[in-house]
């Protein structure tokens, strides 16, 4: 509650900010969509000029001649075990660093927060050995595999972090009232951290959609390649043709707005849940 007499609103150099930081963040995209409906002789005429009509054909051209329709399925069918599997498991670790004692639990956190700050750089070399003696280059296990290992980590981290705000007292009732701990995740915990969990889906979704050095590195079937890959080599057969470059990479990016836009509200409220408590 705020105290009597201070006001909560925004101050108004606060709102121009703002607006001004929204007109940063929107022209640019606004001037990609433009552009990927323009012809090449509309593009010479500015940035800003209208095209005289909207030449959709750009899409078309980027989701057959480069194969952005295939790169787009094998983005899904990476992005959605990976998010899937990478909740779940992150959930059930976050709750077991949250709320039970193991041994060497402090420890494993620790090697938790170091390996996230370890640059993929550093063992992807190592790494793509690994995955050739095991069979799995040039697959989408290679690709489901080893984003599951780099997320977890993240999920245990954020889960467990967002699990030590809940209210005790809730936790207790339902011990209180017979709940195993099974159920206590699955009918207290789980529900009370919606946000939570559906602003990590987010963070992961984005990240996994966006990955670039391990599907370029582990794969190289141009058959299982994901869209920032395909959009690379997309771009090196289309260099003078804008327009078509540009709807490609609308292609890559609308589905991380769309999924954005669909999250938000409980995407802020995931991001602000720990300063209500």
């Amino acid at each position: 509650m705020a105290r009597s007499g201070v006001s909560t609103a925004p101050t108004v150099p606060f709102r121009i900010v703002l607006w001004l930081f929204g007109l940063i963040t929107v022209v640019p995209f606004g001037l990609l969509l433009l552009t990927s409906i323009k012809s090449r002789a509309d593009v010479l005429k500015g940035a800003f000029a209208l095209p005289d009509y909207p030449h959709f054909e750009n899409y078309v051209a980027a989701w057959t001649d480069g194969r952005f329709g295939t790169y787009f399925v094998n983005s899904v069918i990476v992005v959605v075990p990976v998010v899937a599997v990478s909740i779940v498991l992150g959930v059930i670790t976050g709750f077991a660093f949250a709320y039970l004692r193991f041994p060497f639990k402090k420890s494993i956190f620790v090697i938790l927060t170091f390996g996230m700050m370890v640059p993929t750089e550093a063992f992807i070399i190592p790494l793509y050995y690994e995955m050739l003696y095991l069979n799995l280059i040039n697959t989408y296990w290679v690709l489901i595999l080893t984003q599951i290992a780099l997320s977890v980590p993240f999920a245990t981290i954020f889960m467990a972090s967002a699990m030590r705000q809940l209210p005790t007292e809730v936790l207790e009732a339902a011990v209180l009232d017979g709940a195993t701990r099974p159920q206590v995740l699955l009918r207290v915990i789980v529900p009370l951290l919606a946000p939570a969990v559906s602003t990590l889906a987010l963070f992961l979704f984005i990240w996994t959609w966006n990955e670039f050095l391990l599907p370029l590195i582990l794969v190289n079937d141009d058959s299982l390649r994901t869209l920032p890959i395909g959009a690379l080599f997309f771009q090196g057969k289309y260099t003078i043709n804008t327009p078509v470059l540009t709807a490609g990479a609308v292609i890559v990016i609308a589905p991380i707005v769309v999924v954005y836009l669909i999250f938000q509200r409980k995407f802020i409220e995931g991001l602000t849940s720990g300063a209500t408590k």
